[in-house]
């Protein structure tokens, strides 16, 4: 069913950031392998457990904000995982963190889960390299995952404490976890706590209560900070705590928290910070794609301010156009690394990041006009695009925008399947879609503007 495109609004007053990056930490979950809300659900019990320890309201805040994204660096090793596991990176780390803490566990996850569908020669290459290197290649993942997430919490403004507990997330207890192998107390709370959490609601997702319980148990005192394992135990006894956790209104009822009502002041430069930092997030998920974000939005910009615009709202789009890929971090690696034409079903995967934009940016109701704009630039003026197949007159004029600037950059840029094309070749390439599946006015103020740079 088509809808309507609504214009490109400013985030009305009162808009929370905790509403906007709650968001956002679905499209961390689709990353992870998580199921829809894995980051919430998380941040949830986090703050009983921050509550019972009866933290300070500057340390709650510090802690919801740490847990709920705990995963901001993600998309970094994601194609890593894919060439290293040889195999869906998204499927690979959803299993990996169900893994055991004996040492066959390893061993029966590589068995089980590397080089599926590929060739034998390939799968028992990757086998070995795994087997044999498992400590410097978990340690080079893990680090540069944690790593890019503190970083990015800092560009989102977070305090040091919060960028501190995401970099420390994978430590344990008593100091097996990576990357830095601190131990005990060393640890920052913020990320034994966001361990814990991470824990229990894969368990939970997985196996149910009972397996999650049993699962810090067993973690106690080796992952797992016995104090906080203990805690947890005596807060989880209750059935309420899982009819909580397992409820249909869970971010609502985290939203309704007090450091999610706290309101900070979301002015136009916060904004922006949150597209760019979340577009860092984006092009991390491929080594094709570093800077596509920042780059579509810089040309995004120039076409509009060429064709008039006014200043706010070339501002507006520049943020739609910087996160209008946000849905291809539900896509496999695999998939986007291909070096090969996709088949069938890879394409209609592949397709299905603009539907992916759409649901995520349209999670807070201000957002909604840049989740329709940001999630349409894959529309065709002959009504052959996707998702919805629109005619060219519901195509607005900030999606025209951006898929011009989508496809100068895609095709000037290298990709998997072809290296990247000369700005000529481009341009000649672009001007035989014209009227088909771009705007001829959008297209011309593109020319004017690298005619001018060159």
């Amino acid at each position: 069913m088509r809808s309507s495109i609504p214009p490109l609004e400013p985030a009305a007053e009162g808009t929370s950031l905790a509403e906007i990056l709650g968001s956002f930490s679905y499209a961390l979950d689709l990353t992870e392998g998580q199921s829809p809300g894995h980051s919430l659900r998380s941040c949830w019990i986090g703050m009983q457990i921050g509550q019972a320890l009866h933290l300070d309201t500057a340390a709650l805040r510090d802690l919801f904000y740490a847990v709920l994204l705990k995963d901001l660096g993600c998309s970094s090793n994601a194609a890593a995982v894919c060439a290293i596991f040889v195999g869906d990176d998204r499927r690979l780390k959803h299993d990996f963190k169900l893994i055991g803490t004996r040492p066959e566990d390893f061993g029966a996850f590589a068995l089980g889960g590397i080089g599926i569908g590929a060739s034998t020669e390939e799968r028992e290459r990757a086998i070995g390299n795994v087997l044999e290197n498992a400590g410097s290649i978990l340690t080079g993942l893990i680090e540069t995952r944690c790593t890019r997430g503190a970083d990015i919490a800092r560009r989102l403004r977070f305090s040091e404490a919060v960028a501190e507990a995401i970099a420390h997330l994978d430590e344990h207890w008593d100091g097996s976890g990576l990357p830095y192998q601190v131990a005990g107390e060393a640890i920052p709370l913020g990320g034994r706590i966001a361990l814990l959490a991470q824990l229990v609601d894969v368990f939970f997702v997985a196996h149910g209560a009972e397996a999650a319980r049993a699962e810090v148990l067993s973690r106690r005192g080796s992952w797992i900070d016995p104090a906080l394992a203990d805690l947890f135990i005596d807060l989880s006894a209750s059935t309420a705590f899982w009819d909580a956790l397992a409820a249909p209104d869970i971010e609502s009822r985290l939203f309704a928290l007090e450091p999610a009502q706290h309101r900070v002041e979301l002015d136009e430069d916060y904004l922006d910070d949150i597209a760019m930092a979340f577009g860092q997030v984006i092009d991390a998920k491929s080594p094709y794609t570093g800077g596509h974000s920042e780059r579509v939005g810089v040309y995004a910009i120039e076409i509009a301010r060429e064709l008039g615009l006014d200043a706010a709202h070339c501002r507006r789009l520049h943020r739609a156009a910087m996160l209008h890929d946000v849905g291809k971090l539900g896509i496999s690696s695999r998939i986007l690394e291909k070096p090969g034409a996709l088949d069938d079903d890879e394409w209609r995967t592949m397709q299905s990041h603009a539907a992916l934009t759409a649901d995520i940016l349209g999670r807070v109701a201000t957002m909604r006009g840049m989740a329709a704009i940001a999630g349409a630039h894959h529309e065709r003026l002959d009504g052959k695009g996707y998702p919805q197949r629109l005619a060219a007159a519901e195509i607005a004029i900030d999606t025209r925008i951006i898929s011009v600037a989508d496809f100068f950059d895609a095709l000037t840029a290298d990709r998997p399947y072809r290296p990247a094309m000369t700005v000529d070749k481009a341009l000649a390439v672009m001007a035989a879609e014209v009227g088909k599946a771009i705007d001829a006015t959008c297209f011309a103020a593109l020319q004017a503007i690298v005619a001018r740079q060159t």
